[in-house]
């Protein structure tokens, strides 16, 4: 029997050590902002979006806990920072739709894409290319 349980305990580890953990997190964000552009355009001035987000976390580890990162703490960095708020007084940016992909991005650890979409049809991804896990085996 000890025998077993050891041979399981060592297929346990080689199974989580040659493993690639993958996670996604959708959200929806209630939000407001105004764009600055160099064109004339109706979105300059200050209006709202239900955004839909989704976030794409990976890791070759699992933390303590057995997990890549809690669902609850991404939707805290993220709709917990910006829903019911103003986007423009909430980020150092330009808040368009590839800007916010970007920023959750580098905000997120360990985030390697970020999904954004602003409206029906109209969706911004950003993805970290220096991510180290090879892109092929990600969701």
């Amino acid at each position: 029997m000890a025998a077993v349980c050891e041979k399981n305990s060592t297929l346990a580890k080689k199974i989580e050590k040659d493993m690639i953990y993958c996670i996604s997190k959708t959200m929806e964000i209630s939000a407001c902002h105004n764009l600055k552009l160099s064109y004339e355009s109706k979105c300059s001035r200050l209006h709202g979006h239900n955004w839909e987000v989704t976030v794409y976390c990976a890791a070759t580890e699992l933390n303590a806990d057995g997990m890549v990162i809690d669902f609850k703490h991404v939707k805290e960095l993220i709709h917990g920072r910006l829903d019911h708020g103003n986007l423009n007084e909430l980020l150092p940016f330009n808040p368009t739709a590839e800007n916010i992909a970007a920023w959750i991005v580098r905000e997120v650890k360990p985030c390697y894409k970020a999904l954004v979409k602003e409206s029906y049809g109209n969706v911004a991804m950003a993805t970290d290319d220096t991510f180290p896990i090879d892109q092929r085996y990600l969701i």
